[in-house]
């Protein structure tokens, strides 16, 4: 019973006791921790965020699909699982945290811990093609209890897509997230081309103010940005296309005015990266697709789930290496979590010819030595 041995020794060492890095991380580099894969009544589970409670445990939530085949206007309310040692095991049943609000459902979570201590939950309501909006609610009780929920975009109707684990609290205090808008009231049909905005509140999410306009003068497919501080306090926003790359946009004002989109060296897929600053080290971690589409029998696939660092803030990246795979694998909508000296990465991996590319959602657990190797 080696593994009965192990935890009792490791349960009588006492906190100033010292112990050989190579004795307290004995696992391995990358480690599939959680999936939750569809099932009856269930047809898809989703992309979702982390947050660690005061009480040391883990909260993921999550978007678990009711009705339909799990497209993205189907049935679905917002479900959690906790961990209780730092991701390595996960509740066997989820938790229901909101309940389906929209007439079609609630989706794409972003967790953040404010400043001022409070924990923001914000989500997509999404009622028609018309009709999706960022709405946030607050819990004062670490996430047992959460407020009445506050709309963060009043200035525009239409169809906006803020993507799970995509708002940030910058170092002055300001929230920020950024959105696509794809459809208006009384537009014909959607727009791929995504028109992209910031939004961000200085009061902690109780108001929101518009930023401008990104301008795209490549006139590409522009979706699903995201932001990260830069430590020159410029922002870097990352938005996925069409074009075989990220494009970037950058603003010198906290989010309120940005650059024209422009080409970056990250080659990807239409798919979305994430990135977030390694709080032990100060450097970017990246997680993306890292396929340009040079094999035309990989173009467009979501495939492999890549990391990589970035020392110089985004300028270059290095230790790039596959997370997954696959070539079938369907790896997108990746939320990044810190934890000890490791790092949670929930994102979608279902298989895109057995047809549950985004109907998998998976929890990795990833070494910080791994990634740093």
């Amino acid at each position: 019973m080696p593994t009965l041995i192990l935890c009792f020794f490791l349960s009588v060492i006492s906190p100033g006791d010292i112990i050989p890095e190579k004795v307290i991380d004995k696992s391995p580099g990358k480690k599939r921790v959680l999936r939750l894969e569809p099932g009856p009544g269930n047809p898809r589970n989703s992309e979702g965020d982390f947050i660690t409670l005061k009480n040391g445990k883990i909260l993921f939530i999550y978007t678990h699909y009711t009705g339909g085949s799990g497209g993205d206007h189907d049935n679905a309310y917002l479900a959690g699982r906790y961990s209780t040692n730092k991701g390595k095991t996960w509740d066997k049943e989820s938790h229901l945290i909101i309940e389906q609000e929209g007439k079609m459902n609630v989706m794409s979570v972003s967790l953040l811990r404010l400043q001022n201590g409070e924990i923001a939950l914000f989500y997509l309501r999404k009622n028609s093609a018309e009709d999706c909006i960022p709405m946030v609610r607050f819990s004062k009780d670490e996430a047992k209890t959460w407020s009445d929920p506050l709309p963060c975009i009043t200035d525009k109707k239409g169809y906006f897509v803020l993507n799970n684990d995509r708002v940030t609290q910058l170092n002055n205090g300001r929230l920020l997230f950024s959105v696509a808008l794809h459809q208006e009231p009384g537009s014909p049909r959607a727009n791929n081309i995504g028109r992209l905005f910031s939004y961000y509140s200085d009061d902690n999410g109780r108001s929101w103010k518009s930023g401008q306009e990104v301008a795209n003068p490549d006139n590409v497919m522009t979706q699903e940005p995201g932001l990260i501080e830069l430590k020159d306090g410029n922002i870097m926003m990352f938005i996925r296309t069409d074009a075989g790359v990220q494009y970037l946009s950058f603003s010198g004002d906290k989010g309120e005015t940005w650059s024209p989109a422009k080409r970056s060296d990250i080659k990807s897929p239409l798919s979305p990266a994430s990135i977030e600053r390694i709080p032990s080290t100060g450097d970017l971690v990246m997680v993306w697709n890292n396929n340009g589409g040079e094999d035309p029998a990989m173009k467009g696939r979501r495939t492999p789930l890549t990391v990589t660092i970035s020392k110089d803030e985004g300028k270059t990246w290095e230790k790039v290496k596959n997370i997954e795979d696959d070539p079938d694998g369907w790896y997108c909508y990746t939320a990044i979590h810190f934890t000890g000296k490791h790092v949670l990465l929930g994102h979608c991996a279902g298989n895109r010819p057995a047809g549950t590319g985004l109907a998998v959602t998976q929890i990795t657990r990833l070494s910080r030595r791994w990634i740093y190797r």
